[in-house]
């Protein structure tokens, strides 16, 4: 090969680099977006009720044994379809170009480096087993197996009310 094409080629390789890694910037970037929104969706009383509505229909049925039923199937993708289409609709108002399909298949890249409850919950949504682990935790809670802390935990904000800041102390 001529090496003044070397030369010209080795340059445009590099620039090639360069606008693959700031793509992956941008996407990484509309990644956190999302799961931020995600993760706001999570804390939101109307997906706790559903979660709760589903888990509370369907606790008693699941068992430990290794073996599955075919009816755990059958509940999965009930519960897969309900959730999912509740995230996808509630996201498609704050981003309407929105594919749970490009979300599960980066969630799938990344599953060795994610970490936290979001990711959880949304593992139940692609996983069989991390749904049959939610649910057998329910179960426990529910039989008394174990404490439900759930009940004693509340989240408020740490910043003060204007009420609060202009009160007198002491």
């Amino acid at each position: 090969m001529n090496p003044e094409v070397i030369d010209h080629i080795t340059p445009m390789d590099t620039d090639s680099e360069e606008v693959h890694e700031e793509s992956k910037g941008v996407r990484d970037a509309g990644f956190d977006k999302i799961i931020g929104y995600i993760e706001d969706l999570l804390m939101e009383s109307e997906f706790q009720e559903l979660q709760q509505k589903f888990l509370e229909n369907y606790w008693h049925i699941f068992g430990p044994e290794e073996e599955n039923k075919l009816i755990y199937m059958e509940i999965f993708n009930q519960y897969n379809q309900e959730i999912e289409n509740y995230i996808v609709k509630q996201l498609k108002k704050s981003v309407p170009n929105f594919s749970i399909h490009v979300l599960l298949d980066q969630l799938n890249e990344r599953r060795p480096e994610l970490d936290g409850e979001v990711f959880e919950v949304l593992a139940t949504l692609t996983d069989f087993l991390s749904f049959k682990e939610m649910i057998l935790d329910y179960k426990a809670v529910k039989e008394g197996k174990v404490e439900d802390f759930s009940a004693g935990i509340s989240i408020t904000s740490i910043k003060s009310t204007s009420s609060e800041r202009d009160e007198p102390t002491g």
